[in-house]
């Protein structure tokens, strides 16, 4: 009996004993989401980049940098990647250390001289990589780093940084970033972040930015050339900056002056702002869209010269609501876009409809008369429910990545916001979209952490199946409050020729 205890007892200490740790392995080369399977990285998160770049006398040069990265390992590393589809790399170190890497396509496959511990931090610094500037065309990964008349800019979503910035190319792994710039003295810089300091000498301009707050790649402004910076003070605590091109700031700069009152309307429903500073940055790009890069929106002049001042007004809102819905609250995956484009939609459509802008303002929508109320806009949307489901996929399951900028995701995500509205009544929907920003501040949020969040604040369990049903489902549910709304028939109405709602990002 003693020696069958002692086995017995030596069997249960073997199960309580705890694990022995993994060996160190590579880190995945790719996050994990199912649109982009080669974006972003697994085996570690990013803390904090501290970007320096040094920019030529033409707009055209190619731009040289260092980046140094903070990041905790979430698994023994024995190997890492980074994204990066630029030039040229010069050397990698890492926690001081030279080490070995490769290049494999738009991967920079990293192996240091010592294997990293799980859940140590570590220090990667990318030496000399080399991006180029490319003038905007037909090739998406033209506007990554895009050249305009007056200088350079970034408009970086959704997967565009890695060709000018070795990073974690992925909104689910959100940082604070530092930017130095070395530009040609008379140019100047601008970038995410509060302005900390700014000197010349030798005839070299030297500039640095401060983003303390986290944010995804996706949404980096790096900006050089001849530019007007306009200082507004604060507005309600907010620090202003607006950017010019300077051949527009004189027609343009007063064209941002709704800023504060947008401001003001877009805290009245989302609450407290985000982030130190807002502006925007306006260019004559040529790109066909807007950005909403953190803390200082990219708007192209388009908007105005081309579609007016209730368009421009109602898109400088839609940037801004972003700062919330996008910005401070990140899609974990980018399916989960619609909780950005959606909500920045929902605050357009509603905020047009207050200003008397609706009419004229319906973001390329494919019908081509106006609308005068929200309610009447979303009974349009909601006719192209079942056609855009099945061409695009459901509002939260985009069908492929070609298809992620699709109106569904923008009109149809504004849709999926309406009829929660309708279900629960606007008390608790105000509640719902007060909470959601402020609940997930600084973080990366998937479609079912906002679902679990509207049950929870409005009290109602059923809001999870409704939810569920309007944002997986391959046919429209019906719209509550409006059994009279009908869906068109996917198999006659077709809308794959139209516009690309991209213009909105």
């Amino acid at each position: 009996m003693k020696r069958v205890s002692l086995l017995v007892a030596l069997f249960v200490s073997l199960l309580a004993a705890p694990a022995v740790a993994a060996g160190p392995s590579p880190g995945a080369p790719g996050i994990g989401d199912p649109l982009f399977p080669g974006l972003g990285n697994g085996g570690y998160d990013v803390q904090h980049y501290d970007v320096a770049v040094r920019y030529g006398a033409a707009f055209t040069d190619p731009v040289e940098g260092n980046v140094t990265i903070l990041a905790r390992a979430t698994q023994a590393l024995s190997r890492l990647n980074l994204d990066f589809a630029g030039r040229s790399v010069g050397a990698v170190v890492v926690n001081g250390a030279p080490a070995q890497w490769r290049r494999e396509g738009s991967e920079l496959v990293i192996t240091p001289r010592r294997a990293i511990k799980h859940g140590a931090l570590f220090v990667v610094t990318v030496a000399k990589f080399v991006a180029v500037p490319t003038v905007p065309s037909d090739d998406p990964a033209s506007t990554g780093l895009f050249i305009h008349p007056s200088g350079t800019a970034t408009a970086p979503q959704p997967d565009l940084a890695r060709y000018f910035l070795p990073s974690n190319d992925h909104p689910r792994d959100k940082a604070s970033f530092d930017f130095r710039f070395d530009v040609p003295e008379g140019r100047t810089a601008v970038a995410n972040g509060v302005p900390l300091a700014k000197w010349t000498s030798r005839g070299r301009t030297h500039s640095v930015f401060v983003q303390r707050q986290p944010m995804a790649t996706e949404l980096i402004q790096m900006a050089v050339g001849d530019y007007d910076v306009t200082y507004d003070g604060f507005h309600d605590g907010v620090f202003r900056r607006d950017v010019t091109a300077r051949p527009l700031t004189a027609e343009y700069l007063p064209l941002l002056e709704p800023t504060d009152s947008q401001l003001d309307w877009m805290r009245a429903r989302a609450g407290r702002y985000p982030f130190d500073l807002y502006g925007a940055l306006v260019v004559d790009g040529g790109l066909g869209f807007a950005l909403e890069t953190q803390t200082l929106s990219l708007m192209d002049k388009f908007w105005y010269a081309d579609l007016g001042k209730d368009t421009w007004d109602a898109t400088l809102l839609h940037e801004l609501a972003h700062e919330w819905y996008g910005n401070s609250v990140s899609p974990y995956a980018w399916s989960d876009l619609w909780l950005n484009e959606g909500h920045a939609s929902w605050y357009e459509f509603t905020w047009a409809e207050e200003f008397d802008a609706l009419e004229e303002d319906t973001t390329g929508y494919p019908d081509e008369q106006g609308y005068a109320t929200v309610v009447e806009l979303m009974k349009a949307v909601y006719a192209h429910g079942d056609e855009w489901r099945a061409e695009s996929g459901p509002v939260a399951a985009p069908s492929s990545a070609d298809e992620l900028f699709a109106f569904q995701r923008y009109h149809g995500g504004a849709l999926v916001l309406y009829a929660l509205r309708q279900k629960v009544g606007a008390d608790a929907f105000a509640r719902i979209e007060r909470a959601y920003p402020e609940r997930f501040r600084n973080r990366s949020v998937t479609t079912d952490d906002f679902i679990a969040l509207a049950a929870e604040i409005s009290g109602r369990r059923d809001v999870i199946p409704f939810l569920r049903e309007w944002l997986y489902g391959t046919k429209t549910p019906p719209m509550p409050g409006h059994p009279d709304w009908t869906v068109n028939d996917p198999a006659t109405q077709r809308t794959a020729t139209l516009p690309n709602p991209r213009a909105h990002k």
